[in-house]
C-alpha cells in the first residue's frame, strides 16, 4: 500500500523503510527487533504526552493574557518557532524524540495566546472549540476503528488535492492581503465566509483519518521506535489545525448575533 499523506510528517519517506539487512547471497533479509518497533499504542501514548505538553504551555500565555500582559510576541514566537521545529522534524525523524515534545511546547504557546484572544471578544468560544475539536476526533476515530470510513488510495488523493488546494488559496490570500487592498473572500461573518471555513474543517477532519491510516501502517512495517513520536507529532499538528479553524467558525457565527 503506498503512503501518502498531507500531514508534512506522515508524507516523510521514513514510512516507507523497514530495517533491512542482507545475506551472504545478497538477498534482502528482514530484522524486526519488536522491542524497538514503533507500536500503535505507543504512538497513542506519545500523543497524550504532547497533547498534555500543548495544554501546560498553554496555559503560559493564556495565564498572561488574564494578568494584563501581552502573550502575543511570546505566541507568535511559538508559531514561528513550531513551524521551523516542523521542517527540521520532516528532516530528520530521528529527532522526534526530542523534537516532538519541543513543538508540542512551542504550539501550546501560540494556541494559548489566540485562544485568549478570541475568549475576549467571544466568551465562551474557546470551550465551544475545544469541545468540538475532541467530538470531530473521536467521532472520527470510531469512523476508522471500526472500519466504517475507509483509507484507499482515491481516498487518499481527494483529501491530499483538497488540502493543497486550501494551502494555497491561504498563502496567496494573505500575500495579497498584505501587499495590496485586497480582502479575501474568507474574511469577515458573510455565509460565503462561513461556508469557506465548513469546508475546511471538513478537510481537516479528513485529514485525521490519513493520519490514523499512517500510524497504523506504520506500526505494521515494523518502522524504528522513534517513528512514534513522528506519527503522534503528525497527529497532533492535525488536531491544532482543526481547533484554530473551529475558533475561526465560532468567531464568525457569533459575529452575526
Amino acid at each position: 500500500m503506498e503512503l501518502k499523506s498531507k500531514n508534512p510528517f506522515l508524507k516523510n519517506k521514513s514510512f516507507a523503510q523497514t530495517a533491512t539487512v542482507y545475506d551472504t547471497d545478497g538477498r534482502p533479509v528482514e530484522i524486526i527487533d519488536y522491542n524497538n518497533t514503533m507500536t500503535v499504542n505507543g504512538a497513542v501514548n506519545k500523543s497524550f504526552i504532547l497533547l498534555l505538553l500543548l495544554i501546560a504551555s498553554a496555559a503560559v500565555t493564556w495565564t498572561m493574557a488574564y494578568s494584563g500582559s501581552n502573550p502575543m510576541p511570546l505566541a507568535i514566537g511559538g508559531a514561528i518557532g513550531g513551524f521551523i521545529v516542523v521542517l527540521i522534524a520532516s528532516f530528520r525523524p530521528q529527532s522526534s524524540q526530542f523534537l516532538a515534545p519541543l513543538y508540542a511546547v512551542l504550539e501550546g504557546l501560540f494556541i494559548g495566546g489566540i485562544s485568549a484572544y478570541f475568549e475576549a471578544y467571544y466568551p465562551g468560544i474557546v470551550i465551544q472549540a475545544v469541545g468540538a475539536t475532541f467530538v470531530t476526533f473521536f467521532v472520527c476515530f470510531l469512523l476508522y476503528r471500526f472500519k466504517i470510513v475507509q483509507v484507499n488510495q482515491q481516498f487518499r488523493s481527494v483529501v491530499i488535492a483538497a488540502t493543497l488546494a486550501i494551502g494555497t488559496y491561504y498563502l496567496i490570500s494573505w500575500l495579497l492581503a498584505m501587499f495590496t487592498s485586497f480582502e479575501p473572500v474568507h474574511y469577515g461573518n458573510s455565509l460565503m465566509s462561513i461556508g469557506i471555513s465548513v469546508f475546511v474543517i471538513i478537510i481537516a477532519a479528513l485529514n485525521l483519518f490519513l493520519d490514523f491510516d499512517m500510524i497504523e501502517e506504520g506500526a505494521k512495517r515494523n518502522l524504528p521506535k522513534y517513528m512514534e513520536w513522528f506519527g503522534a507529532m503528525g497527529l497532533i499538528i492535525t488536531l491544532v489545525w482543526l481547533y484554530v479553524e473551529f475558533l475561526r467558525l465560532l468567531s464568525k457565527l457569533s459575529s452575526r448575533d
